[in-house]
């Protein structure tokens, strides 16, 4: 065989992978269609946060459709997303990232819903959801929260959507504080009970290296004329239920209470913050559910 016809022989061999290694950034065909590797690079301009030709995001295209793993980036340069995409829409594994770099949430996507496992991790690295969504992108099967410490927080069966079964509600010490059993989503008052009182957060010093209060979302409203930066305030989500109460500094929550809900409106989760910093949870009391 001459040298020629060797060389051709192996490259049709090659196939993709001598395509891969020649492939060129950014391409636009003869149809104004992006096609192969893409990066997104950011000028100052429209991403003040970014540097000037700082990468954004970068990918695969086949006919301006994403294909395969695509990576987006904070502006400090580490990873914020690692989403697999088919034709063009989110499909299978993916991660979100903190800008710290650790892990924020993962699991599987599937068009438009998680399905499978899921998990969600707090800024410090701990788990803080374990969740199970069916192929509906439905919560189905043990469901489970935990504090910022690592400790479990709450225990929950839910059939499609809804809590059926057995709760327990654990404070950040490994304390059972509650248990409830649930039909179809309704809790059985017979058959729930707290058991231990949630020490009073006047009787807590909070920890300086604590996570602070975020500023109030965009979407909150309070229930007075203005919204007093520094004063008493009661906070309202864009489903007007319960989001944030109590005394402001500096327009953050300083002494108080922010509400947390899960997918379907049910609260799943009271902060208690003292002079601005997360000091932990309250136990969730019937009162609280009306």
């Amino acid at each position: 065989m001459s040298r020629n016809l060797l060389i051709a022989a192996l490259l049709l061999l090659a196939g993709p992978a001598f395509a891969l290694a020649q492939d060129t950034l950014n391409v636009v065909d003869e149809m104004g269609r992006k096609q192969g590797y893409w990066k997104v690079l950011a000028p100052k301009a429209e991403k003040p946060e970014y540097q000037d030709g700082q990468l954004i995001e970068e990918g695969r295209y086949a006919n301006s459709k994403r294909i395969g793993l695509w990576r987006r980036y904070w502006p400090n340069g580490k990873v914020m997303s690692e989403i697999n995409y088919q034709m063009g829409r989110p499909k299978g594994d993916y991660k979100t990232f903190y800008p710290t770099g650790k892990v924020e949430e993962q699991g599987t996507w599937d068009l438009d819903r998680n399905t499978g496992e899921f998990k969600r991790w707090h800024p410090n690295g701990q788990l803080a959801q374990d969740f199970v969504f069916n192929q509906f992108g439905i919560r189905d099967g043990e469901q489970k929260y935990y504090h910022e410490n690592g400790q479990l927080a709450v225990q929950v069966s839910v059939e499609e959507g809804k809590e059926d079964g057995a709760l327990k509600r654990y404070d950040s010490n490994g304390q059972l504080t509650q248990t409830a059993q649930f039909n179809d989503g309704v809790i059985n008052a017979e058959n729930s009970k707290w058991i231990k009182p949630v020490k009073k957060a006047d009787d807590v010093k909070p920890d300086p290296k604590a996570e602070a209060a975020p500023p109030p979302a965009p979407t909150e409203r309070t229930n007075a004329v203005v919204f007093r930066e520094n004063g008493y305030n009661t906070l309202y989500d864009k489903q007007l239920r319960l989001s944030q109460q109590g005394e402001f500094k500096n327009g953050r929550l300083w002494d108080g209470k922010r509400y947390e809900y899960d997918r379907n409106g049910i609260l799943e989760r009271i902060r208690i913050y003292k002079q601005g910093r997360y000091l932990g949870d309250a136990v969730i009391t019937d009162e609280d559910l009306k």
